[in-house]
């Protein structure tokens, strides 16, 4: 999850949620899609998947907990990216204490609970697992960090420190590679040659080396890439069929250094894989906006995070062209969220049209990361709740019923995939997005995203008697909506994500 630079400030947010749009125009506007099927332009090899961060509602006996792993389940989805993360130490860090005397802290019984039913949920598909916090006591501090005794008290302030007690970075690597033997291997011996059984035996199909190191602990590009090594070589032995994915960025588009240094070989180790690298993508309003503005705003932003994907895949494909690439967090994240963590926070509630936008921005996001050739493209994140970056919920975080946001990310995850044909695709109005695909199997589809929250009127020759799949405002909580064309045009709602399935 991207931390705003500002977090560890004291700031005053206010940020009063009314419509995120003007009043629908009387009429609605005029778009003109063309297809030219015989033109591919690129063949997909993008995923649409999501991020699952461990927080207290995910766990067993919540209100939502069967709903939401049910949801979960029902996507089917690969490259599911799982973060036990910062807030909850106790539901992440699986040694909270160095060892002492002869004992250690190893403690598993909080944070498996949530492990298996992920596990179970992402039966049958690839995931990448991140373990992001490492043991503070790992690093140098003038004094311990304490952490909270209560599971479920969120903590902003665990992760300090920015040198590690052992330079070596044995101790860290050391502490990956157990927590892979324990999930993939049945178990492990600790620090003092004491055997901890587990009885798991999962596949481990990527781990991702940490999260967001441009802001956690502020990393250099040369300490996290010896970091790396050290994990990929403490997890290889214990696991070694699994794959690896770096770097995790929160401001990539700040950070061409950490491409160029990590990217290149001659810096790690020999024989260390570069699997994946991955970074993060969140649209995000300044305070003073209004609501209104945020459908310029979040596009903008998001056409500017495309220009940079572009020149970071210029660097990947010059320094190791074989690596691939997930941009495993894509969302947006209001202003209000980032005082969570201060005292007074008072949550505000969000409105529907909200998630609406979130939905739209990640579905052009998607199709424009697959023309890019991107690998996997992970909406973030299935419950966030208040305290914990509510505004990037894919569900409501009370009954655990999917948003706007999951209901989209379905509809792609049903819709596409890799190997679909990307086909030259135009429209006369830059607010209303359209690209056509080819499936394997012969279908003809386009995608349509309306960036804007008015109607707008879609003209698609040759789709009179096709299918369309719709998420818009009027569908609310629910899935898509799925109607038949009976002229070879649409009206997109404000924020509409469709899917149109021509006839064969």
């Amino acid at each position: 999850m991207k931390r705003n630079p500002w977090f560890t400030h004291p700031i005053l947010v206010l940020l009063l949620f009314g419509s995120l749009g003007a009043a629908p125009a009387a009429a609605a506007d005029a778009a003109k899609v063309t297809v030219n099927w015989d033109k591919v332009v690129r063949v997909s090899k993008t995923t649409a998947t999501l991020q699952v961060v461990v927080n207290p509602p995910l766990r067993r006996g919540s209100a939502i907990h069967d709903r939401v792993f049910q949801v979960l389940r029902d996507l089917r989805a690969d490259y599911v990216r799982y973060v036990p993360w910062l807030p909850y130490p106790k539901l992440g860090v699986a040694e909270l204490d160095p060892p002492r005397s002869g004992r250690t802290s190893w403690d598993f019984s909080l944070i498996d609970p949530l492990a298996i039913d992920f596990f179970e949920a992402t039966a049958g598909h690839p995931v990448i697992i991140n373990f992001s916090t490492i043991p503070q006591w790992m690093f140098k501090t003038p004094k311990p960090i304490a952490y909270p005794s209560d599971p479920e008290q969120a903590t902003w302030d665990y992760e300090q420190g920015i040198e590690l007690r052992d330079p070596a970075m044995k101790e860290v690597g050391e502490y990956y590679g157990r927590l892979a033997s324990w999930y993939a291997k049945g178990g492990f011996s600790d620090e003092n040659g004491q055997w901890h059984g587990s009885s798991h035996h999962y596949k481990i199909d990527y781990w991702e080396v940490l999260n967001e190191v441009d802001f956690e602990h502020q990393m250099s590009p040369e300490t996290y890439t010896a970091l790396y090594d050290a994990v990929v070589e403490a997890v290889r032995r214990v696991s070694p069929e699994t794959k690896f994915v770096g770097l995790a960025l929160a401001a990539p588009t700040k950070a061409p250094k950490f491409f160029e240094y990590f990217l290149n070989h001659q810096n790690h180790k020999p024989g260390i894989p570069l699997d994946m690298v991955s970074y993060h993508f969140y649209a995000t309003p300044t305070a003073d906006q209004k609501p209104e503005t945020y459908q310029f705003t979040f596009f903008d932003q998001a056409e500017r995070f495309l220009d940079s994907v572009r020149y970071i895949e210029s660097i990947r494909e010059r320094l190791s062209p074989e690596t691939r690439t997930t941009v495993d967090e894509i969302g947006a994240i209001s202003s209000d969220d980032f005082s969570q963590g201060e005292p007074g926070y008072v949550f505000k509630p969000i409105p529907a049209e909200w998630w609406n936008l979130c939905a739209a921005v990640y579905a052009y996001l998607y199709a424009e990361l697959a023309r890019l050739g991107i690998d996997a493209a992970g909406e973030s994140q299935l419950v966030g709740y208040p305290t914990q970056f509510p505004s990037v919920s894919m569900v409501d975080w009370s009954s655990g019923q999917p948003n706007a946001r999951y209901w989209a990310l379905k509809l792609l995850r049903d819709n596409f995939g890799p190997s679909d044909k990307l086909v030259e695709t135009g429209i006369n109005i830059p607010y209303v997005y359209a690209q056509g695909f080819s499936t394997p199997d012969g279908k003809r589809k386009v995608l349509l995203v309306n960036k804007r929250e008015r109607p707008v009127e879609a003209a698609l020759p040759g789709s009179a008697g096709a299918v369309v799949e719709v998420v818009d405002q009027t569908t609310g909580l629910q899935a898509p909506v799925s109607t038949r064309l009976k002229a070879d045009s649409l009206t997109l709602a404000g924020f509409a994500v469709a899917v149109v399935t021509f006839p064969r």
